[in-house]
């Protein structure tokens, strides 16, 4: 077990070198082609920021895993990787979301390419074997068909995805939360054993750190200030989907059995998630389009309340930690069914003390997408 820990920490290493390498280069590069995130209206920041910093993540990540499982066969002797159909598929539709999302930087693409894209790669999974297989008990439902599970697969991965792209919308969230999601992800996996997906875990996580240094505490003036953009928060969020639904799958021939999974992979996901379930239903009820961009995400509400970037990132850090250590208590007491309920319920009342604060200081609650144009 102590030499696995060298291992992820030597992929995290190797990642997060990779980082300091190749961000600045990306900074230099926006700065010579102009591509900037330019601020209007919805938007938090002030300055023109280059929004390409996602671009690093991906080959950061591949670079430590191969770097670290080349270091594997040498100490050990011989090669311990095999590849299934699930991993050929896997890579495919990781390099279909990137893509995307860099084309999305560079040129722009309309909502509906981005989704059907999105679709697109969700379905590969399937296809490979890889989907949700059992509820554990969830709303009174236990195995379920492949009928059943491979739609519901696409539904979980291309909404996960979308979460972690539409709560990217202050310095450091997306990235924050997702990090907090892998380590709870890298922990699940490490403790069944699985070490290879703990370094591919490990590699991501790496990259974060120097892409969260520039993001947060880069100086504008100094071009040294970078956001993820489409094609950092699709990564993230289309390969933290992929972990939920890979922990959650009840496969013994990779790990055991564990009733508790599901709410697990739910848990560690559950800002994101219930923010974006909030924000689709207060859009239809206010008979807005549901796709178009605004200003309700919890985040958007916090800062309304007087709160700067920092306090409303820690803010909500700070939330997710109080859901995580609240779910692994009550899943010990409740039903997985429950532990939802509960949720949603404080949830709720999360936000009726935020919207009473945004009234006290005389702000809407509500702020109406920006029309078209």
């Amino acid at each position: 077990m102590a030499q696995n820990i060298l291992y992820i920490l030597g992929a995290f290493v190797v990642s997060a070198a990779c980082g300091f390498f190749f961000i600045p280069i990306i900074l230099d590069f926006c700065k010579r082609r102009g591509l900037y995130d330019l601020p209007d209206s919805r938007k938090i920041h002030k300055n023109a920021i280059p929004r390409l910093g996602g671009i690093s993540f991906l080959p950061s990540m591949f670079i430590a895993f191969l770097v670290t499982t080349l270091a594997i066969n040498h100490f050990t002797g011989y090669s311990q990787v095999t590849f299934s159909l699930w991993s050929l598929y896997f890579f495919i539709s990781l390099l279909l979301i990137y893509s995307v999302g860099l084309i999305d930087d560079l040129m722009g693409l309309g909502a509906k390419t981005k989704f059907t894209v999105q679709i697109v790669a969700a379905v590969l999974l399937p296809l490979s074997g890889l989907y949700i297989n059992n509820l554990y008990g969830f709303m009174g439902i236990n195995e379920i068909s492949y009928a059943v599970g491979a739609p519901l697969t696409v539904f979980i991965i291309v909404f996960v995805n979308n979460a972690i792209n539409l709560i990217d919308g202050i310095d450091g969230l997306s990235a924050s939360l997702s990090l907090v999601a892998l380590t709870g992800f890298l922990v699940c996996f490490l403790s069944e054993g699985v070490l290879y997906y703990g370094i591919l875990i490990a590699g991501l996580m790496g990259v974060l750190v120097p892409f969260l240094y520039f993001n947060l505490f880069g100086k504008p003036e100094q071009n040294r200030k970078i956001f993820m953009g489409d094609s950092g928060s699709l990564t993230l969020g289309f390969i933290l989907g992929f972990l939920a639904v890979k922990l959650a799958m009840d496969n013994p021939n990779v790990m055991t059995t564990n009733p508790d999974s599901l709410i697990l992979a739910y848990t560690l996901l559950v800002v994101p998630v219930l923010d974006v379930v909030r924000v689709s239903l207060v859009r239809i009820r206010h008979r807005t389009p549901i796709f178009r961009a605004d200003k309700n995400h919890i985040h958007h509400k916090l800062m309304r309340c007087g709160l700067s970037q920092h306090q409303t990132l820690g803010a909500i850090l700070l939330l997710a930690l109080l859901f995580i250590g609240l779910n692994l208590v009550l899943n010990s007491l409740l039903s997985s069914t429950a532990v939802v309920v509960a949720d949603i319920c404080l949830w709720i009342l999360v936000h009726e003390l935020i919207n009473h604060s945004i009234r006290q200081r005389g702000n809407q609650v509500f702020l109406a997408p920006e029309p078209e144009k």
